[in-house]
């Protein structure tokens, strides 16, 4: 009889225990009563902080959703976004209120029209969906595009999705590896994480990269996506041991950005400018202009092994070339003496012109020796009717042997040339000659040593492109 008294007993103290909140500190009880009176003076902040109060239980009070939306009603009727936008969601989920998708939608809009962001997602995902409204998928994306704009990372998520599929938008896989990176680097959209994995792991929209990959896969597979955990043992496959270790320290050190931060340019960090260089010994020296490299404050090779950093070591300004380092194994190219380079002598050149517009993959570029000087008949220079672009700028000028004759290095300005003559110039490009490039060489006997012998035995022209394909690399600028 006495067990049971004291199980009765028990069983009463629980039910008290739920029911009753949790014990509130004075600090607690004196910001609660300060937040209130100011509430109840009509402060739109502080009843929008009420209404989260009684909305999530904090500060040892009971959840109550009704007491919250009557708050948030306040906030809201005297145009507080926040108090709007929470509002609708009030309304969109049926808490402390009638479910109304309408009523969702109207409050949205209002919040949206003041340039609320997590109220321009939710207005932008209504009609997409058409909840509340008449579907209408342009108008949703818009009013995603809105979000994003101002770091919201699930509209970015939903930009990148429409782009990765081509679903209300033209499928553009860089516009969606752009998306879904600002997403990704917030930590908040692991989804976004995972496509982005995707897109590094097949090249879309971004250099081909597996440690970027893995690196994406693993923070997703981290947050539950399935999908990322499959994705990421498939990465392993094609990885070194190195590679895999790379991509795992990646992943511990990486910390996700605020969104307050969004607008900083040193938040997600893009390439300021990009060109093209060329291995010259297999242990890792290259050659780019020095006009590519003269502003970075960090250098990256986008190689068929993936994107690995490069120092600068040396540079000659006055003929516009540069020697950089980075580590690895590689295939480099002879440097032979333009000396016996002759007028209307076919040449070509592999780099990455516009990667941003005609993607990551190297480009062929071929023609003629056009003159044996450049500009106002300057000697460092060879003219080439080669069809170069931005981007190209840093890439080896071969010869039908597969040497080195030059290196591009620019285009004929067209706002000079038709200033200057009435016409704009067609197809008129530079390189700076190798016997430059042999003397500033000449300066680092460390590397000078290592360079290949000259080529001298006929090669099919297939041959030429690929040893001249498996030197070039992209070279991005920080």
């Amino acid at each position: 009889m006495k067990l049971k008294l004291v199980a009765c007993v028990l069983l009463v103290l629980v039910a008290v225990a739920i029911r009753l909140p949790a014990q509130q500190s004075d600090a607690d009880r004196k910001l609660f009563e300060d937040t209130k009176a100011k509430a109840e003076k009509g402060e739109a902040s502080a009843q929008c902080a009420l209404a989260e109060i009684y909305g999530f239980g904090s500060f040892g009070k009971t959840k109550n959703p009704v007491e919250a939306v009557k708050w948030y009603q306040k906030a809201a009727d005297q145009g507080l976004t926040e108090a709007e936008c929470n509002l609708g969601d009030c309304y969109k989920d049926g808490i402390g209120v009638a479910q109304s998708a309408t009523e969702a939608v109207r409050w949205y809009q209002k919040a949206a029209n003041q340039g609320y962001a997590s109220a321009q997602f939710n207005l932008g995902s209504c009609y997409y969906a058409g909840i509340g409204v008449d579907k209408d998928a342009n108008e949703g994306v818009k009013w995603w595009r809105r979000a994003a704009d101002q770091g919201e990372s699930f509209a970015q998520a939903k930009l990148g999705d429409c782009y990765y599929s081509g679903d209300t938008v033209v499928k553009d896989y860089v516009e969606a590896a752009k998306w879904y990176q600002k997403a990704a680097e917030q930590g908040d959209a692991p989804a976004a994480q995972y496509y982005l994995g995707l897109c590094y792991f097949n090249g879309f929209g971004v250099a081909k990269d597996y440690v970027e990959a893995y690196k994406w896969f693993n923070l997703a597979a981290a947050k539950g996506i399935e999908d990322a955990t499959k994705c990421r043992a498939i990465a392993e496959t094609r990885m070194t041991p190195f590679q895999i270790s790379e991509g795992q320290r990646l992943s511990r050190e990486f910390t996700p950005h605020k969104k307050s931060d969004y607008n900083n340019s040193t938040l997600i960090e893009n390439p300021t400018a990009s060109g093209t260089g060329f291995f010259i010994t297999d242990d890792g020296y290259l050659i780019s202009n020095y006009h590519v490299v003269k502003d970075a404050t960090k250098v990256r090779l986008v190689t068929s092994a993936g994107t690995i950093s490069a120092k600068v070591v040396q540079v000659d300004a006055a003929n516009d070339l540069a020697l950089l380092k980075t580590a690895g194994r590689f295939t480099p190219l002879p440097v032979a003496a333009s000396r016996g380079v002759k007028l209307g002598g076919t040449v070509v050149t592999v780099g990455f012109p516009n990667p941003g517009l005609q993607g990551f993959s190297p480009k062929l570029a071929k023609g003629e020796i056009a003159a044996l000087a450049g500009a106002a008949d300057d000697a460092r220079y060879f003219q080439v009717s080669v069809p170069v672009q931005p981007g190209n700028s840093g890439g080896a000028l071969v010869d039908e042997h597969g040497n080195v004759v030059g290196v591009v290095s620019a285009k004929l300005d067209a706002a000079t040339a038709l200033a200057s003559s009435g016409a704009l110039p067609e197809n008129v490009n530079y390189a700076v000659k190798s016997s430059f490039l042999l003397s500033f060489l000449e300066s680092v006997p460390a590397v000078s040593a290592k360079l290949k012998e000259p080529v001298t035995a006929d090669r099919k022209f297939e041959d030429v492109v690929k040893s001249a394909q498996d030197a070039a690399v992209l070279v991005l600028v920080y």
